[in-house]
């Protein structure tokens, strides 16, 4: 995906403002760092930019899952030369899970960079920006382990009304196709008081949905000593006024345990939506990707979720064409999806990913036969996902009403946002800003998004309010750290599927 945040920057006076633009690219934990850059950025005197114009600092914040992430790169990058060359004092960073697996080899390959850093010391990066200017030469520095807990920076908030918390950083699995445990590190996880602590504060200033964040969400405790400690909480969330919704993203099947769906189904604001990676139905592809569950148990945490929320909604993730992949296997992942009745999935041609284990495995499937495959599973999933949105045809939803979730929203006078069970919606044109709630009937289903054309009521929020009053505000370097987010510009929706989350 490729989320884009503008920003300008004093420093101390009118002659010395300087402009920065960050560029995201990845799953939602670059997003949530993208916000954090942005804060420590303004935090150190840079403001926000106008639309369309030039930047005197241009931050690629990386992803090293997505195939050509390195192409991408270096084409941004050979693309901001000239603009670079003739602009006096300007500078280009490169940050994220890229430049963690690329170090030095990005300024050699484009000299004209003054900046990389890694996954682990993202907060270094104004002090590595003024480094660079005086020295005139670039700097490269990598960590390999965190250095301090991102939460605790500071952060421009991107959204009024909906906000990502990330309870944990790095991944202990190995799975074979994924390179992001090597980039993030091991898991580290926040105390549980400091994360309610991010909550209740973003909750008072206008915040009604969060999303807990983390590459393993459901192994949260483990290096506290309590397993049990991502369903308390969710119960914990759940006793926090004024919070409406809480999501999360994304949980492990080998370690999803009862006391999480007890907890979902137990806590009003705890969304009735869960998005757990399959990536195969094949147990022998299973094994070889080193995912620790089997399809069985896969299909019996679909059950016990069922049994407990029968109106849950759960979308995947699938790789399509993993090494040694045969045409049983795919079939077999063909029969998991029609049991599964996903009401959304993001599938994924595989490819190879240096650093891997997956990347020198024998059998290399074909691209021609990846290509076909993906084609034969994404016409079954969109038959499904539109069978289950037809279903939804004359029920009641709540939608929060959001900016960029609806393309067409001018030319169809519609607005746009998310359901409960996070379904896109496109509503009738009502009286609502973003962040108010508008009730309304499914009238139409496609396969991927709900219309809802009759309009039952609109209640007006908080961060409806907390939305209004920040279009009227200067765009000024306001974040502040933990306990004070800034409300900032909502990103678009993101347009691509949780990526290095897949796990």
């Amino acid at each position: 995906m490729t989320a884009t945040t503008n920003a300008e920057t004093t420093q101390g006076t009118e002659d010395a403002t300087r402009t920065y633009e960050v560029r995201t690219y990845g799953c939602q934990m670059n997003v949530h760092d993208s916000e954090r850059l942005a804060g420590l950025l303004e935090d150190a005197g840079y403001v926000r930019a106008l639309e369309g114009e030039a930047a005197d600092v241009v931050v690629f914040n990386t992803c090293a899952v997505r195939e050509n992430a390195d192409n991408r790169l270096y084409g941004n990058l050979g693309h901001l030369r000239p603009i670079k060359m003739a602009r006096e004092g300007m500078q280009i960073a490169v940050g994220g899970c890229l430049a963690q697996k690329d170090q030095g080899e990005i300024v050699r390959r484009a000299p004209w960079v003054d900046v990389v850093f890694g996954t682990h010391n993202i907060g270094s990066l104004p002090v590595l920006l003024e480094r660079a200017r005086i020295a005139q030469e670039a700097q490269v520095e990598i960590k390999d382990s965190l250095e301090t807990f991102p939460s605790t920076l500071p952060t421009r908030r991107e959204s009024p009304y909906a906000a990502w918390v990330a309870i944990s950083v790095g991944c202990n699995n190995t799975c074979t196709f994924c390179i992001v445990p090597s980039l993030r590190g091991k898991e580290k996880d926040r105390r549980p008081g400091d994360v309610l602590a991010e909550v209740r504060t973003l909750v008072d200033q206008g915040v009604l949905e969060v999303t807990l964040l983390g590459q393993n969400v459901n192994t949260y405790g483990a290096e506290f000593g309590d397993r049990l400690a991502f369903g308390k909480l969710l119960r914990a969330c759940g006793e926090i006024d004024g919070l409406e919704r809480v999501r999360f993203t994304s949980p492990h099947p080998a370690a999803f345990t009862d006391d999480v769906i007890d907890a979902m189904a137990e806590t009003p604001n705890v969304m009735h939506q869960l998005h757990m990676p399959l990536q195969s139905g094949s147990d022998r592809v299973l094994k070889a990707m080193r995912r620790s569950y089997r399809s069985e148990r896969y299909l019996g945490i679909l059950d016990r979720v069922r049994a407990a929320m029968p109106d849950a909604a759960i979308s995947t993730d699938i790789i399509v064409g993993f090494p040694g992949e045969t045409e049983e296997d795919f079939q077999q992942t063909l029969d998991v999806v029609r049991q599964a009745r996903f009401a959304g999935a993001f599938t994924f041609q595989y490819s190879i990913r240096p650093g891997t284990p997956a990347a020198t495995m024998a059998d290399q499937v074909p691209k021609e036969v990846v290509q076909e495959r993906y084609e034969r599973l994404v016409a079954l999933q969109d038959e499904i996902s539109w069978a289950e949105n037809r279903a939804q045809t004359g029920r009641t939803v709540e939608v929060l009403i959001a900016e960029g979730e609806g393309r067409k929203d001018d030319a169809t006078h519609r607005l746009s946002g998310r359901a409960a069970d996070n379904r896109l919606v496109h509503v009738a044109a009502a009286d609502a800003r973003p962040g108010d709630m508008v009730t309304a009937e499914v009238t139409y289903a496609a396969p991927h998004h709900l219309v809802a054309d009759k309009v039952l009521s609109v209640r007006r929020t908080r961060a409806g309010d907390a939305w209004e009053a920040r279009q009227g505000a200067p765009e000024r370097g306001r974040a502040v750290s933990l306990g004070m987010p800034t409300i900032g510009r909502p990103a678009p929706a993101p347009a691509d599927p949780p990526a290095c989350s897949a796990v």
